[in-house]
C-alpha cells in the first residue's frame, strides 16, 4: 500500500474541526500553531461557519480541491461514509481517532473492524488507526496529531512510529528529540507497523528509524523490513514490549498480537543488526545519539576524557561492564599529552586531564585533537556534567574547543559524545550548540555505555554472508506426533547431516548376527515413536559386545519395554556402534509461531542445565552465522581448544548446524521441534556423532 498521500500529502482536510478540547480541537490548534501555509488546509464541519477565525466547509465535497489526507475526528459510526466521501475527492490516506473495534474485544467491535478494512481496500485508502493519536510530519510540516505539546523546533532526522500515543508525545516532550515522522499507528488493521517501517527505512530525510512494538503482525515483511535496514546501513532501534509474562499478557490484550517468544525476537533483531532496547529512557537516548552524529566510527574503540579522578573511575568501570573497548594511547599521544597536561596528570585511557583544560579553550582543545589524532582511537567521549543554570564557565571555554577541533578538522573529525554523571536539567542553550555541530549529549554512565554498546554492535556488524530471510510459516495444526530415532535420523541425514550406520534387529537372530559382523562395542536401543524416553523404560543398553551379550540385551530391553508400554508399537531393536566420546553439545529446533524455525545450539551436560548456555538463531542460517552462534557461547573456549586441550572439529559442527537449518526450513510448516543430544563433536578433522535425536512434526 502506498503511503505517499497519507504521511506527505499535498492537501488535507479535518473533519470534525472545533474550538472544543479533544481530537477536532487539537489537530486545529496544532495545525495553526506549527503550518505557516494553510492554503491546502482545510476544516471541515457541518454546523460551523469558522473555527479559530478559519472559514469551514460543510462537507469534503464542498471543498473545492482535490484532497490527499483527510484526519478525521468524529465518532465510529460516521467513518466508513466519510471514507466514500473522501475517495471521491482523490483522498488516499486518512487518519481515525475513533475508538470502538477490535481493541474493545466484543463481537460489535470485531465486526465495525472487519467493515472498516473491507472499506479501506476498497477504496484503496491507507487508513492510520483505528484508536490512534495520528502524526506529524517534520519535513513537509504535517500536522495530524490529536495531543497538544510545548511549541518547538522538533525537525530532525528520527523517524518514529510507535504504537502507542502515549509514548509518542512523551518522545515529542524530550528535551533534545527531533523528528523526521513521529507516527502513533494505533490499532495498525489497514496500515501495520511494517508498512510505517518500510516507509521510513526508505525515506531519505530519516536518518534514524526508532520503534515502539507490542507485537508482529506480519513476521515476512518485518523481516524484508529489517534487510532493507541492513543493506542501507540504517540503524532500526526498537523497544518491545512483551519480555515478561505480565508484560506480553498486556502487549497482547492492548493490540491484539501474536507474541512470539521473547527469546526469538531478539534472535530476529540480531541477525538483522537491528537494535533493541529496555525503555523509553534508552530507546529516546539511542535513537538521538544516532541521528546527532555525522558519522559513525569506523572501529567501536573509545577514548574518555574528564575533569577529574572520580569521573575517570567511573567511565573505567561503566564502561567494561558494558565491554567498551579503551585502547592504550599511542607513545606519540602520550609524549604529546604530558606535554599539554599539567605536570600532576597521569595520562591514560580513561584520561584524567584535570580541570585546569577547562578554562582555556586553545588548551582544551589541543589535548582534544591529540586524543583524536591517536591511531587507535575511533570516538572520543567527553565527561561533563551540563546543568540547567551554567554557575562554572568552564563550559564556555570547553565548547569553543570543541567547536574548535570539529570546524578544523571537518570530514576528518572523529566522532564525539558527551557524558554527564548526574541526570540534571539540561542547559537547552548548550544543548542545542553541541548538535549543531553533531556533538549528542549522551545520559549517564549505566545508560550512556549500555547506549555506547549498541553504537558498537551496530559498526560491527555486517549484513554480508548472512542468510537476511526468515522461514516463517503457518505450522499446519495442533495434534503433532513423534518420529522414531531411526526416523528422525534419516530425515536429517538427507540434508546432509552426518549419522552413523544402523541397522534395526527386528528379531533376536538379527541382532546376534549384527552384532556378530559389527566387530565393536554397540548401543541398542528400542526403535518406537511411542517411547521418546527410552532410559525410562529399561530401553537402552549400552557398551554390548559380541552375539551371545547381543541376544541378552535384546531379549532385556524387549521384555522391559513390553512391561512398561504395552500399548507402544515397537519397530524393533535400534543397533548403533557406540560412539567415542567428545566434547558434549545440544543443538535443537523449535518453530516460533511468528518468525518460524529457531535454531539453538549450546553446550550438552551441565552447562545447558544448569549454566544455560545456548545461542539462537532463526533459520535459515548458513555456517559463517553459525559460527558466530558458536562464539557467542560462554563456553566456546572448550571447543576452541581451551588450555591445551584439543581444538574441536569446528568446522564439521557449523556444517552440521547448517544441514539442521536447511532441514527446518524445508519443513517449516510441519516442523514442530527438533532435538539432538547429545552431539559429540571430536577433534579437528574427525567430524562429529550423533548420539541421539527426536522430531516432532505437527499433523497436518
Amino acid at each position: 500500500m502506498n503511503l505517499t498521500k497519507l504521511l506527505k500529502p499535498k492537501s488535507v482536510a479535518v473533519i470534525g474541526a472545533s474550538e472544543k478540547e479533544g481530537f477536532g480541537g487539537d489537530v486545529c490548534r496544532n495545525t495553526l500553531s506549527y503550518v505557516e501555509d494553510m492554503s491546502r488546509v482545510y476544516f471541515v464541519h457541518p454546523k460551523r461557519e469558522s473555527v479559530f477565525g478559519v472559514p469551514c466547509y460543510k462537507s469534503i465535497s464542498d471543498i473545492p480541491d482535490t484532497i490527499d489526507m483527510m484526519v478525521i475526528c468524529t465518532s465510529q459510526k460516521t467513518v466508513i461514509p466519510l471514507l466514500k466521501e473522501g475517495a471521491a475527492k482523490g483522498v488516499g490516506g486518512a487518519v481515525v481517532f475513533a475508538s470502538g473495534y477490535g481493541e474493545i474485544g466484543t463481537d460489535e467491535g470485531r465486526k465495525n473492524e472487519a467493515e472498516l478494512i473491507a472499506a479501506a481496500k476498497e477504496l484503496d485508502i491507507a487508513v492510520m488507526g483505528p484508536n490512534c493519536a495520528g502524526f506529524v510530519n517534520y519535513i513537509d510540516n504535517v500536522q495530524a496529531f490529536a495531543f497538544i505539546s510545548a511549541k518547538r523546533d522538533r525537525k530532525g532526522s528520527v523517524g518514529v512510529v510507535s504504537q502507542s500515543g502515549q509514548l509518542c508525545l512523551s518522545m515529542m516532550d524530550a528535551p533534545g528529540m527531533r523528528f523526521s515522522y513521529s507516527i502513533s499507528a494505533g490499532n495498525g488493521k489497514i496500515v501495520q507497523m511494517e508498512d510505517y517501517m518500510e516507509f521510513l527505512v526508505e525515506d531519505e530525510d530519516t536518518k534514524v528509524v526508532s520503534v515502539y512494538i507490542e507485537g508482529v503482525k506480519n513476521a515476512a515483511k518485518f523481516a524484508d523490513v529489517l534487510k532493507k535496514a541492513a543493506a542501507k546501513k540504517k540503524p532500526v532501534v526498537i523497544l518491545k514490549a512483551g519480555r515478561s509474562a505480565k508484560g506480553g499478557a498486556i502487549a497482547a490484550s492492548h493490540t491484539g498480537s501474536l507474541s512470539g517468544s521473547d527469546a526469538s525476537f531478539d534472535a530476529v533483531l540480531k541477525k538483522f543488526g537491528a537494535i533493541r532496547v529496555d525503555d523509553l529512557e534508552e530507546l529516546i537516548a539511542t535513537s538521538l545519539m544516532l541521528a546527532t552524529l555525522d558519522h559513525y566510527p569506523k572501529k567501536a574503540v573509545f577514548a574518555s576524557m574528564n575533569l577529574s579522578g572520580g569521573e575517570t573511575g567511573i567511565c573505567a568501570d561503566v564502561g567494561s561492564l558494558n565491554g567498551i573497548e579503551y585502547p592504550d594511547f599511542a607513545p606519540e599521544t602520550l609524549a604529546k599529552l604530558k606535554e599539554q597536561l599539567p605536570s600532576y596528570a597521569s595520562p591514560n585511557n580513561p584520561l584524567d586531564m584535570t580541570a585546569s583544560l577547562s578554562y582555556d579553550a586553545d588548551l582544551y582543545a589541543g589535548a582534544l585533537s591529540t586524543v583524536m589524532d591517536d591511531p587507535n582511537i575511533e570516538m572520543v567521549l567527553i565527561g561533563y556534567t551540563l546543568l540547567l543554570e551554567v554557575a562554572d564557565p568552564a563550559i564556555h571555554y570547553m565548547y569553543q574547543g570543541i567547536e574548535k577541533v570539529v570546524r578544523e578538522k571537518g570530514e576528518n573529525c572523529k566522532p564525539i559524545a558527551m557524558i554527564p554523571f548526574a541526570e540534571n536539567t539540561r542547559n537547552p542553550e548548550y544543548q542545542e550548540k553541541l548538535f549543531k555541530i553533531g556533538v549528542p549529549i549522551l545520559p549517564p554512565p549505566v545508560y550512556a555505555f549500555k547506549i555506547l554498546r549498541h553504537l558498537a554492535d551496530f559498526i560491527s556488524y555486517t549484513s554480508e554472508g548472512k542468510t537476511l530471510e526468515l522461514s516463517a510459516g503457518a505450522p499446519a495444526g495442533k495434534d503433532t506426533f513423534a518420529l522414531s530415532e531411526h526416523d528422525s535420523k534419516m530425515e536429517l541425514a538427507d540434508f546432509g547431516v552426518d549419522i552413523p550406520k544402523e541397522v534395526i534387529a527386528k528379531t533376536v537372530e538379527e541382532a546376534a548376527a549384527f552384532a556378530e559382523s559389527a566387530n565393536c562395542p554397540l548401543a541398542m536401543k528400542v526403535e518406537s515413536a511411542d517411547i521418546l524416553h527410552k532410559s525410562d523404560v529399561g530401553g537402552v543398553k549400552l557398551n554390548i559386545c559380541g552375539k551371545e551379550a547381543a541376544i541378552k540385551a535384546y531379549e532385556e530391553i524387549m521384555s522391559n519395554v513390553t512391561g512398561a508400554r504395552p500399548d507402544a508399537k515397537i519397530n524393533g531393536i535400534l543397533m548403533v556402534p557406540m560412539l567415542k566420546p567428545g566434547v558434549e553439545m545440544i543443538i535443537g529446533v523449535n518453530n516460533d509461531p511468528q518468525f518460524g524455525p529457531m535454531i539453538m545450539v549450546g553446550m550438552g551436560g551441565v552447562f545447558v542445565e544448569v549454566f544455560k548456555d545456548v545461542a539462537l538463531y532463526p533459520a535459515p542460517l548458513c555456517e559463517a552465522e553459525a559460527l558466530d552462534m558458536l562464539k557467542s557461547l560462554k563456553s566456546y573456549k572448550l571447543l576452541n581448544g581451551y588450555r591445551g586441550n584439543a581444538k574441536c572439529d569446528i568446522p564439521a559442527l557449523c556444517k552440521t548446524i547448517a544441514g539442521i537449518s536447511r532441514y527446518a526450513s524445508a519443513n517449516k510448516d510441519t516442523l514442530k521441534e527438533l532435538d539432538i543430544n547429545p552431539l559429540f563433536v571430536y577433534p579437528e578433522g574427525e567430524g562429529v556423532g550423533v548420539a541421539d535425536a527426536l522430531i516432532v512434526k505437527h499433523v497436518k
